[in-house]
């Protein structure tokens, strides 16, 4: 379990010395709980990594817009423009 240390702690911990306060450390579940019941850790919340690219064929249709898409999406907009009125001379 990972927790952030809220206090400084003396010692060693199998020989190596504890992080400085604020630091996560992974430890045994048991011993992280206890930490935590004594008020001297928080646990940590372990979230799923996520991934910040699309999958490749996501990315080549973003990269490569068909012809036909470009020319409807070029008339959608001349057709919603307002048409200003016609004056006659």
């Amino acid at each position: 379990m990972k927790i952030r240390l809220k206090v400084e702690l003396s010692g060693t911990r199998d020989g190596v010395p504890w992080p400085p306060r604020g630091e996560v450390v992974d430890l045994p579940d048991a011993e992280a709980a206890d930490l935590c019941a004594a008020g001297m850790a928080d646990p940590v919340a372990e979230r799923p990594v996520e991934k910040a690219v699309p999958p490749a064929e996501d990315v080549q249709e973003r990269a490569e817009p068909k012809p036909e898409a470009e020319a409807k999406s070029v008339r959608s907009k001349a057709a919603s423009r307002p048409r200003s009125p016609r004056r006659s001379g």
